[in-house]
């Protein structure tokens, strides 16, 4: 009798555990496919990147489904720019106001939407004044604005995906679509050793970062060093950049002796510090010895 007791209250134990595990297993499969729902409308359907970018009124509207498929590309190309990475967002080329949908695309608030071509200088200049006002006196500009079919901005540079301006951007298949790419590869000889040692100069601020080393005024120096000589070379002037590149490269080569002063300083730590290091340890190495040898 006591051991058909036992033998029922163990199955009751089992049937409730059994009976509880179904409960769990339902209730997780149904969560699951609630939020495996939530997950393909909220994730998969956008657009995404390495970064997390806080979502604005503007491309929560262009990654949607109601918009116009080749649209919703535009918060994608923006995400990989070079706009993006300096915080240039969409307001700030399109106005409106990007944190409320009701008055994104409003006027009152600034918002000028796709400009005309001929206007793209014009948007693009109200941060990039100093380059507007050359490529305005260039060949380019010129003949934007006389005949209205010149190259702007966003012929070279890209529009939504505009990366970092770099030499390769003058390559023959851009610059033969308007003219023989001779005229342009003569600018670009021009440009090269310049261009070279900016990149080199970048690389070695990259290399500083990546040892703890901060150079702030360095990169302050050749931020404002690149924005002077890129400004200059869209006046399109061989001449003129040419007329130049001495100035740029003294200013170049005194970045380059900070950097090295700083390159130099690292080195001389990193000797001293193992220099510390062998003392100490041939120190801790007859002390040792002295000790052993009293016992």
């Amino acid at each position: 009798m006591v051991l058909t007791n036992l033998l029922g209250e163990v199955l009751s134990v089992r049937y409730i555990y059994i009976l509880s595990l179904v409960i769990l297993v339902s209730v997780a499969t149904t969560a699951s496919a609630g939020y495996r729902e939530i997950f393909e409308k909220e994730f998969l359907s956008k657009p995404w990147s390495t970064d997390i970018v806080a979502e604005s009124a503007c491309i929560e509207c262009h990654t949607s489904e109601v918009m116009d498929e080749k649209f919703r590309s535009i918060p994608q190309d923006w995400r990989v720019s070079w706009h993006a990475q300096n915080n240039v967002s969409c307001h700030d080329c399109h106005g409106g106001d990007s944190e409320d949908a009701s008055m994104a695309m409003s006027h009152k608030r600034g918002f000028t939407g796709s400009p005309n071509y001929t206007d793209i200088p014009e948007m693009c200049g109200k941060c990039h004044i100093g380059i507007l006002k050359n490529y305005v006196e260039s060949g380019h500009g010129k003949a934007l604005i006389e005949e209205g079919t010149g190259p702007n901005c966003i012929t070279c540079h890209g529009s939504h995906n505009v990366q970092k301006v770099h030499i390769d951007i003058i390559n023959a298949q851009l610059c033969s679509k308007c003219h023989p790419y001779e005229r342009a590869k003569i600018m670009k000889q021009a440009l090269f050793l310049t261009e070279k040692k900016i990149e080199k100069i970048e690389n070695d601020l990259a290399d500083l970062r990546k040892q703890g080393v901060y150079p702030d005024r360095e990169e302050k120096n050749l931020f404002n060093t690149q924005a002077q000589f890129r400004t200059l070379f869209h006046t399109i002037d061989v001449t003129v950049v040419k007329d130049k590149t001495n100035f740029f490269t003294s200013q170049l080569n005194s970045i380059e002796d900070d950097i090295k002063g700083t390159f130099e300083e690292l080195s001389f730590r990193k000797k001293f510090s193992t220099f510390l290091m062998l003392i100490f340890a041939g120190t801790w190495a007859i002390v040792t010895l002295i000790i052993r040898s009293k016992d």
